[in-house]
């Protein structure tokens, strides 16, 4: 294997694994990088005898593969029917996928979340199970509800439902009861289903605890009429709630959805971010592919904002260049029977380039918009892991606050 050098930022280092490469451009002080002085700056060699832990991001995809994860696998047709038998699963209402067939808003972004394969490859470097262990750790040290009884969990803006699908996969019925997840992306649905018939097996087992609707994270009544434990909002995707009146709707229906006492986590940038933003930076990884001998066939670039990013101070809303460029070294060896590899061209290459407007939070304003809808802040983490305080200048690269239902 080639031996490369990989120059990042701090809070990228922090949030990928050795295996896979960052870049940025500077223009300004990154956003991202704490200031990013020269002794915040660091490089990171890689060769082939780095060990198995620093290896998982060459393992990726064909660990995706294995699972029917990042490289989507075509349903049978005996899994085609059984898509469309009536549900058996427990604790859910036959109103919750009837969500599906509500008026939903269009999405602001319907390139990069209509291809599910191409997100969860460009996310597949977040350690899922050890986030769950958090998220659930979080819910039995603040929640005051009745910790006797296995959690039911509600996922928001779930996208592949990769950490629903590590709570039922990893956590047994004395622990995690059943999960539901909701996105507004009818493909991001789809796929995640997918997801969980790889995970979680055939019907009968832990597959009847998962649901998967698609619907508004705002408005999202008759879901289920048996209440949940905790939620979770992750990877940012409350910034898609661009103004106050769209958090405080979100946060009042999950009020309603949620038993007193409850927690919801919510995981968004740091607010550092908000407060260098006086010239936006690009922003950006790679993912190889790799076959299963773990040789290299090509890779995934990800750009997630870009130096002409307009950024408005006023609503604190930056418009994203979000940019996904898949490519294969030898074009005659496209797997075309793959979904992810539908509308590569003829010199292998698939790009997908967009405009997605988010909004940068501050702490105050989280804790102001959740008493507003009757939940209060709790915790506050710098990131998915109890041991990084917010305020800690290298490791804190999120804002993870731990908010309740007030009793």
């Amino acid at each position: 294997m080639s031996f490369f050098l990989v120059r990042a930022p701090v809070w990228l280092l922090c949030l990928l694994p050795a295996s896979i490469s960052c870049f940025t451009h500077h223009h300004a002080t990154p956003s991202h990088s704490i200031a990013a002085s020269t002794q915040q700056q660091q490089y990171y060699s890689l060769s082939s005898d780095f060990s198995r832990k620093q290896r998982r991001g060459f393992s990726v995809l064909q660990a995706a593969k294995r699972r029917g994860g990042a490289m989507s696998r075509r349903k049978t047709q005996e899994e085609s029917r059984s898509d469309n038998a009536e549900s058996t699963t427990k604790g859910f209402d036959n109103e919750a996928t009837s969500i599906s067939q509500q008026t939903i808003p269009a999405s602001k972004s319907n390139t990069i979340y209509s291809m599910p394969s191409l997100y969860d490859l460009a996310f597949g470097y977040r350690c899922y199970g050890e986030e769950v262990e958090f998220l659930l750790d979080a819910h039995d040290k603040y929640s005051t509800s009745d910790k006797n009884v296995p959690v039911r969990i509600l996922e928001l803006a779930a996208g592949p439902a990769r950490h629903s699908l590590a709570a039922l996969s990893e956590h047994p019925p004395s622990s995690v009861d059943s999960v539901v997840a909701l996105d507004l992306s009818q493909e991001m649905v789809n796929y995640g289903k997918e997801n969980a018939d790889h995970e979680l097996g055939s019907a009968g087992g832990r597959r009847d605890s998962f649901e998967y609707a698609c619907g508004d994270m705002r408005d999202f009544a008759g879901l289920s009429s048996t209440k949940f434990d905790t939620a979770w909002i992750l990877l940012g995707s409350m910034s898609h709630l661009l103004t106050n009146d769209d958090v405080i709707r979100c946060f009042s229906s999950l009020r309603s959805a949620l038993k007193p006492g409850s927690t919801i986590v919510v995981e968004l940038p740091h607010p550092r971010e908000t407060f260098s933003m006086g010239e936006c930076t690009r922003n950006g990884w790679t993912v190889p592919l790799v076959e299963d001998d773990e040789e290299e066939y090509g890779e995934l670039n990800i750009v997630w904002g870009d130096e002409d990013d307009e950024f408005d101070p006023i609503t604190q809303v930056r418009d994203f260049t979000v940019a996904m460029t898949l490519k294969v070294n030898n074009p005659e060896d496209i797997p075309k029977e793959d979904p992810l590899f539908l509308q590569m061209d003829e010199d292998g290459k698939t790009e997908v380039k967009e405009i997605v407007p988010m909004r940068l939070f501050t702490l105050q304003e989280i804790d102001a918009l959740a008493r507003c809808a009757g939940l209060e802040m709790v915790a506050k983490y710098g990131a998915l892991d109890e041991e990084v305080a917010m305020t800690e200048e290298d490791d804190a690269y999120r804002m993870v606050c731990i908010l309740r239902c007030k009793e």
